[in-house]
Parts: structure tokens; sequence; C-alpha cells
């Protein structure tokens, strides 16, 4: 007989235990299903860990550049991969031990582990058992994708999940994809000691960025000794003894580049191909993501679809939102929608890249008249005093409503700095707002209002 609940949750990424407890402390009886890691990509594989690992390269880097401080370190500084992964492990076992306990610890919630299959619109079949709900959640996540070159399946590869039980240092990592994933990694493994390789198939780095952002990227990039080959094109991966060599071609010539272990880093494949989506007669877009509305429902009534399973949002941040948006139209009476999101993320090297908004790109596309303003980070008396003067900012203003239409700041704390632009910009105030504002010196934010008392018609 089937098991009959209220709501199902399908996964434990960054919206469906938040979901899932907001249920069923509304009285519903719910269930949440988990088949692997509870916590999802970012608690196992993603956010934390690179983060942590992050950290631990910086800390690397840090004690490498002491002297230009003053600060005299006696010997070579040495890392020890073995701890700096017990390190990260026991960040992570922190995390997905505490997602597991509340989950667990939740009255009216039933916590199931194994692989959950649609058998219907509103049936899922797992561990042989038939659970049923008129409301189901999917929050499946997505994996690394595996390209299909040459070769590659008679090598050894790292994905951005597999790397994370590396405890050694590889001699040369050869990352395919220049993009977030590929050029985190590359700055740690760099610091860490590796020799690295970036082979990015794009005419550039970061392609969804403007081109004076990917070449500033790249610049700060090979200054630590990180190799670029961009326009990389009919890849192919070959065994030569104890090495691995990828050959491609680049502005029409040959070129191949050997290492000893090879990352994957070209982007992330939607869990779905396994879940049963036909059966339920979920509709699903050519790459795999669960088609929704606006307020994140299915093409089937009393479905929805939330984290990076629905293609509209790659992050964490946007995964929690969608929880948040789900449980405001159902649990709040609350009409909130994914259109109303402002698009913001970062990219994690260092200094980093906060950006938020529209490219300049997107901007000139829309052929409206606009204002910019732009300023080299070593203008900003921290990143002075910190010896990290590298990047600079970017800000994009409508010319006629005066307000913030994206911004990029890629310096030091720039992935901070930029919330005081988003939320001026989901106040939906001028930019005079934030520009007339006194802020605390000496910190990077407060050159923004420096920055926007300087703008220039976007021509």
């Amino acid at each position: 007989m089937p098991q009959a609940y209220d709501a199902i949750v399908i996964g434990t990424g960054q919206s469906g235990p938040s979901l899932a407890v907001r249920l069923a402390k509304a009285g519903r009886r719910t269930v949440i299903i988990e088949r692997k890691l509870f916590g999802g990509t970012c608690v196992n594989v993603g956010c934390i860990p690179t983060k942590t690992l992050i950290a631990s390269a910086r800390a690397a880097h840090v004690a490498r550049t002491a002297a230009d401080y003053g600060v005299m370190i006696e010997g070579a500084v040495k890392v020890d991969m073995a701890r700096v992964k017990a390190r990260k492990d026991e960040v992570v076992a922190e995390s997905n031990t505490g997602v597991a306990q509340w989950l667990r610890g939740t009255k009216n919630l039933t916590v199931i582990e194994g692989h959950a299959r649609f058998t219907g619109p509103h049936a899922l079949e797992v561990n042989g058992q038939v659970l049923e709900a008129p409301q189901i959640f999917i929050d499946v996540g997505g994996r690394a994708s595996v390209p299909a070159i040459p070769g590659l399946e008679q090598v050894d590869y790292f994905t951005n999940s597999s790397i994370m039980e590396v405890d050694f240092l590889p001699g040369h990592l050869l990352i395919i994809g220049g993009s977030y994933i590929g050029l985190e990694f590359a700055q740690m493994y760099r610091r860490f000691g590796s020799e690295v390789t970036v082979i990015e198939h794009g005419p550039r780095l970061i392609a969804r960025e403007d081109e004076e952002v990917s070449r500033e990227v790249q610049r700060i990039l090979e200054a630590e000794g990180v190799k670029v080959h961009c326009g990389a094109e009919r890849l192919r991966a070959a065994k030569q003894g104890t090495q691995i060599e990828v050959g491609f071609e680049a502005q029409g010539k040959a070129g191949s580049v050997s290492g000893s272990h090879v990352l994957l880093a070209v982007g992330r494949t939607p869990n779905t191909d396994d879940l049963g989506c036909d059966k339920a007669g979920i509709a699903l877009d050519k790459r795999g993501y669960i088609t929704v509305d606006d307020q994140l429902q299915t093409s089937v009534p009393g479905v929805w679809a939330l984290g990076d399973v629905n293609g509209r949002g790659a992050f964490t941040h946007t995964s929690y939102n969608d929880y948040e948006i789900v449980a405001a139209n159902l649990l709040d009476n609350d009409p909130r929608r994914v259109s109303d999101r402002i698009p913001i993320y970062a990219l994690f090297i260092d200094p980093p890249l906060g950006r938020v908004g529209m490219t300049e790109a997107e901007v000139r596309a829309t052929g409206k008249p606009a204002l910019i303003g732009k300023m080299k980070m070593a203008r900003v008396g921290r990143a002075r005093e910190r010896g990290e003067t590298n990047g600079f900012m970017k800000v994009l203003i409508d010319a006629e409503s005066k307000k913030i239409l994206g911004a990029a700041l890629l310096g030091i704390e720039g992935d901070e700095a930029v919330h005081a632009l988003a939320d001026v910009m989901y106040a939906g105030a001028p930019y005079t707002v934030i520009q007339r504002a006194v802020h605390i010196h000496p910190t990077v934010s407060e050159l923004i209002p420096t920055l926007l008392g300087d703008l220039k018609p976007l021509v």
C-alpha cells in the first residue's frame, strides 16, 4: 500500500531542508528524501569545502609573501596537503552532520535515505516503498559535466567533487575549463605549490563577463604562475607514461600540454536523468533542467522544482531564495516571484570578483542611454594598505531613471562591497542615495560614493 503524506521533499540541498522544516512546523505531515549526502553540493563538494581550501591556499600565499610586509619567515613555506584536507573534512562534517541532525530532530518530519523516482504525477518509489503526496518539491541539484573528449575514457581525471578527496599535491594540474570553478581551483592549487595550466574552449576566460574583467583575471592568475590557453578546440587526451597529455587546436595551430593530473571544470548537469520525470509528466528543457514558472511550479500542478535543477540559478543563495519564494507563496500568502531576483554572484579567486545586475555588454545591447563609472583598486586606501591593488571597480547607471543597472567589483573585498550596490538596487532607489552616503574610512566601500560621483556617458 502507498504511504500517504501531505508533502514530499526530494533532496537536502540548500532549499529542501528549510522548506521541509517550514512545512512540518505548519502542521503538514512531511517526508524528506536524500540519496547520498545531507546538505547537497554546497555543504559537501561546493561552497563550504572549496572556500575552506581557498583559505588554506591563501594562508600559504601570505606566508610566502610575508617579507613584502617586513615579516621574515625562516626556511621554505611547506603545505601539508593531508592536513589541508583534514581541516576541510572537519568543516564539511560539521555542516553535513548539522543538517542531518536538524532534519531528524524536527517533529512531523520523516527522513528517508534512498533514491527516489517518480512513478506518477504525485507518487514516488524509494527503497521499494511507494510514497504519495498532493505536493512534491524537487531539490535534487546537479553534478559535474563530463565532456566528450576523445581519449578521456583512457585516463584518470578529477571533477570538482572527486578532487575533494585529494590529500596530495599534484605535480602539474591540467584544468579543462576556464570559468568560475576552474579558476578557483587554478589559483588554489598554484598557491599550494602545483604547476597549473588552464585550457579554455572559449576565446577568453569567464566569457559571460566583460572583456576587461576577463583580461584582468587572466593577468592576475598568470602573475602567480598559472598558464592559460584560450580558444582551445578539438581537445583530445592520452596517457603518456606517467603523464597525461591534452592536445588541442588554437588559432589554427596544433598544441598540447602534459601534466600529472586533469580536472574537468566545464559546467554542471542536472540530476534529472534517473528521476523518472517522464513517468510524472514533468517537462524538461533541452539541457535536462526542469522547466518552472515564475513561482517555481513545474508543468505538473502540485509539483515544484527548486535549486540548481530548475536552471534558474546555479548558486547556493539562489537556491535558498527559491525556498523563500515557495514558502512565501504557499504558507505566508505573500506572492513572491523569481523575476524579482537581481542576479548577484562572485568569483572567489584572490582578489574576488563581486558581480550584480547587468554587465556593460548587456547594458550596451539595450541601446538605452547609460552612465558608467570606473576606478582602479589602486585608489582604494585599504587595498594599498594591504598591498593588494589588483583589479578595478565598475558601475553602470540608467541615465534617465538614475537607477543602478549593474556593477563589477574586482578587487580586495569586492565580494562584500558589492552588496552596498545590490541593496540600493533592491530598494529601487537612485544611485544618488549611496553616492551621498558617508562610509567608514579606510574601507573598500568608502570609494563607492566617489566612484558614483565621477560618472560619464557610456559611448
